[in-house]
């Protein structure tokens, strides 16, 4: 067939819009012999159970968008069809995952690190000195330097 012959069947503007979707849908196919030439147990075995779970959500949204993407073609509106329920579902178990990831990721307290970190902070030279006096001196005498206390923090 002429190069000549197929652009006639075809308006001039969306050759390029075509040529996108022919790569997109050659690289989708691509990955999805990549991914079917795997057994799906020997894939899932390596995973960790969050790892399934974005996989399964990742592959169940991607066919749903394919049916979607089916239908157009065949000239029904997915906006009155059930499938677009199923994304929305789709969505909400993404968003989940994504919590639950970015809870992973989310920066931990460690109080023993912060406990030390504010004692250095309040840290009072001159009140370490007069301790360590008024440790030497015998109980019964009274100390010589006031004790100085720190002002009240809130």
């Amino acid at each position: 067939m002429a190069a000549g012959a197929v652009t006639e069947d075809y308006p001039q503007e969306i050759d390029e819009q075509l040529t996108t979707f022919d790569s997109s849908v050659n690289a989708v196919k691509t990955m999805l012999e990549k991914l079917m030439s795997m057994s799906r147990n020997d894939v899932m075995q390596k995973l960790d159970p969050l790892e399934q779970a974005k996989l399964d959500l990742m592959s169940v949204y991607t066919l749903n968008s394919l049916f979607w993407m089916y239908l157009v073609t065949k000239g029904i509106n997915p906006r009155e069809h059930g499938i677009k329920q199923e994304l929305e579902r789709i969505r909400t178990y993404m968003n989940r995952v994504k919590e639950i990831t970015d809870k992973k990721k989310a920066a931990r307290l460690d109080k023993g690190a912060a406990s030390r970190f504010l004692r250095s902070a309040l840290f009072d030279p001159d009140d370490k000195e007069s301790k360590k006096a008024a440790s030497k001196k015998p109980a019964d005498a009274p100390s010589e330097a006031p004790q100085r206390k720190r002002p009240k923090q809130s």
